[in-house]
């Protein structure tokens, strides 16, 4: 019920979509696809600098992790709760000889250490424009789940706490029951003891991926005629990173339309709905052509049961004595 609630404003611009789809600049939107393309690929390279520093006397190939990062997030177009996190840590932790899953998990972190150094002053910029909902306005948006969290602070504030308490036993639990634990989450993380390398071959790797991504969301506002400029990217910068702490629809389905028509009017309805059909489409198909073609699956659905049986025969041999 709660993700059918929280998508009626996706539903709602799906009419609107379709619609005004004859006047849609589709030379534009085929170039910030394009670029959108682009940044997920400089990112992917990012992540592999992360595992080649974890693990420097393994042989790994950048279009391995480029396909498992790809099918990550075609899962996660589709799935809520960043589902395809499960699919990319999977094939990750396959394309590297000796790897494991503690470790390949951990790298992901590196990754977001990124997301939050630019998260933060573009949610400040998107704050101060006088058009960005305030927190405590969320309430009123037409989205159930931000609405509902934004109008029961304390059971939001409950909800973090028990999610943060579950984590912590979750680790005390795992570091007591697998020995290495610690250690091979400390591997994923060695990028970061260097912190030139982190720098030169992580976050500046990134930082051009965001700039490709800025390009992007220039060009699909021009496509759908809401106009490209640096504050309106930013605006749907600020979009993407409140949509993205509310997991709960993919791709923040009916958080980000809200918002959307929130800061540029009733008029943005088709792009907030285009954009991210047109986007989930581009991903979902770049994630299918790497399973098919470079991990050899049929289906989406066959990587999931890899991956459960997968952990399920490490954590067997873990639990197993001596």
């Amino acid at each position: 019920m709660l993700l059918a609630a929280s998508s009626d404003g996706f539903f709602d611009g799906v009419g609107k979509f379709f619609s005004s789809l004859a006047s849609v600049s589709w030379g534009s939107l085929a170039l910030g696809l394009l670029f959108f393309g682009l940044n997920l690929t400089l990112r992917s390279r990012a992540y592999f600098h992360t595992l080649r520093a974890a693990y420097p006397h393994s042989r790994i190939q950048w279009r391995r992790i480029w396909g498992a990062y790809m099918a990550g997030l075609g899962v996660n177009s589709v799935i809520p709760a960043r589902g395809g996190d499960v699919v990319k840590l999977f094939l990750s932790r396959g394309s590297v000889e000796g790897s494991s899953y503690p470790s390949v998990g951990a790298a992901f972190l590196v990754e977001a250490i990124f997301d939050f150094s630019m998260g933060i002053p573009v949610l400040i910029f998107a704050f101060t424009q006088g058009v960005f909902p305030k927190p405590p306005d969320f309430s009123k948006l037409k989205a159930f789940d931000i609405a509902f969290l934004a109008s029961h602070p304390r059971f939001t504030l409950f909800l973090l706490t028990a999610l943060a308490f579950l984590v912590l036993v979750l680790f005390a639990w795992l570091s007591r029951r697998v020995r290495l634990f610690w250690a091979r989450v400390r591997q994923g993380l060695v990028i970061m003891r260097d912190r030139r390398r982190y720098l030169r071959e992580v976050w500046a790797v990134q930082f051009c991926g965001w700039l490709m991504r800025f390009v992007s969301v220039w060009l699909l506002l021009d496509a759908f005629h809401i106009g490209g400029s640096v504050r309106n990217t930013l605006l749907v910068f600020g979009t993407t990173a409140v949509a993205s702490m509310v997991p709960f629809t993919p791709g923040g389905a009916g958080v980000q339309q809200a918002i959307l028509v929130s800061v540029f009017g009733t008029s943005a309805a088709a792009y907030s709905v285009g954009q991210q059909i047109a986007l989930a489409v581009f991903v979902l198909g770049l994630g299918f052509f790497s399973i098919v073609v470079i991990f050899r699956f049929r289906s989406f659905k066959e990587v999931i049961r890899a991956g459960q049986q997968s952990r399920a025969a490490e954590a067997e041999a873990a639990a197993a004595p001596g």
